[in-house]
């Protein structure tokens, strides 16, 4: 299996995953519930296969949000919308999006049907010793609907692949916050002032995560040293290597079939993502084409 067939596969699920997240079904969803903010709604969304979760324990799994913005969210979130509320609200607005998206011939077509199959093989691949996210979601009924069965194994693929990211972070001594410093520091990442507000980190707590990183010589000033650009590199190489299992469920040319329909999907949707996070999400031909093992973020 080449890495790049699993990782444009990999890219285009963790795009069709994150769709319901820029768009208001979700929140259309949970507001008779009083779940309105954006990140609460999101938390709603993501967390609530853990079932009730409290604080620290979606920090953990998160990874890459701030313990205190968590915490003014969770388990308060529970009082309002139970998990398993939350998880039938996740899915109706999984499939009122994609079904306004699309269209009606998009997901009554057997292309879709075919795409949901293989994407169903893939997830049944994944590992889930040490993957809490993906073990939790693999544990819900699949959906009849074949349209949202695929948006519900892209979700099981991305959070295999998240589950391997926050291990291999581990292992490089790299904290939630200093990731992302890391990856807002490359040209592969998005903007700090993107980055930094949405998950919740303070200026100080930043900062301290470039300190951390200038003093281990992984950064200079704004950018990535020749040490931080490749320490960054094997992360990546690593998350990919980890998450292997579920292409290697399926062969090269069902992986790439799959990737190519997906991503056509995410394309056809490209504008939920707002500028400029549109070309991280959906990027054009030429850039997906190219994608490799350094395109993964936290």
């Amino acid at each position: 299996m080449s890495t790049g067939a699993a990782r444009r596969c990999a890219q285009a699920v963790n795009a069709l995953h994150s769709i319901p997240y820029f768009t208001a079904e979700l929140g259309t969803e949970l507001e008779p519930f009083g779940v309105t903010e954006w990140s609460t709604v999101y938390f709603a969304g993501r967390a609530s296969p853990l079932g009730h979760a409290d604080a620290p324990l979606v920090t953990a799994v998160f990874n890459a949000f701030a313990p205190e913005f968590v915490a003014a969210r969770v388990p308060q979130l529970w009082q309002r919308v139970s998990p398993e509320r939350a998880i039938i609200a996740r899915q109706a607005a999984a499939g009122a999006t994609l079904e306004r998206l699309l269209g009606a011939e998009v997901i009554e077509s057997s292309e879709l049907a075919e795409a949901a199959k293989l994407a169903e093989v893939a997830a049944a691949g994944c590992a889930l010793p040490g993957r809490p996210l993906h073990a939790a979601n693999a544990a819900l009924e699949t959906p009849a609907e074949p349209h949202i069965a695929l948006w519900h194994a892209a979700t099981m693929l991305r959070e295999h692949r998240g589950d391997g990211h926050v291990a291999v972070l581990g292992y490089f001594d790299l904290t939630g916050v200093d990731a992302l410093v890391l990856d807002c520091a490359s040209r592969h990442g998005m903007p700090d002032w993107i980055v930094r507000p949405n998950r919740g980190w303070t200026e100080d707590q930043w900062s301290a995560g470039r300190d951390r990183l200038a003093a281990r010589g992984l950064i200079d000033g704004e950018s990535l040293t020749e040490r931080g650009a490749a320490l960054r590199d094997e992360v990546e190489r690593e998350t990919g290597r980890l998450d292997r299992l579920p292409y290697e469920a399926l062969d090269e040319a069902s992986v790439e079939r799959l990737a190519v329909f997906v991503h056509g999907l995410v394309r056809a949707a490209a504008g939920v993502f707002p500028p400029p996070l549109g070309e991280f999400f959906a990027p054009d031909d030429e850039k997906w084409n190219a994608l490799d093992e350094r395109e993964d973020r936290s």
